[in-house]
């Protein structure tokens, strides 16, 4: 499974950890502060790479307890992703 983001995490990566990356988008997100446009891009790399292993946890243990656990962190993840895109880039 990590084979799968592991070109999206990289691109991510870089996006986070190279500020002058924000003039490569046009509109809001160009319009970004530059703290806001490094943490949105590190929440995304951080979404990325969980994504396997809660992946792999959910389907090992397959009980409801567990995968209710997964659906809650991915839950956590999107919306802290939602909220910081809608303040720092919309």
């Amino acid at each position: 499974m990590l084979v799968f983001v592991a070109v999206p995490i990289s691109a991510t990566l870089a996006f986070a950890t190279h500020p002058n990356t924000q003039q490569l988008f046009a509109g809001r997100l160009s319009d970004a502060t530059v703290g806001g446009y490094q943490a949105f891009w590190w929440i995304v790399t951080l979404l990325l790479v969980a994504l396997p292993f809660l992946v792999g946890l959910g389907i090992a243990k397959l009980s409801s307890r567990a995968l209710a656990i997964v659906a809650a962190i991915v839950a956590i993840l999107v919306i802290a992703a939602v909220v910081l895109g809608q303040l720092f880039i919309f």
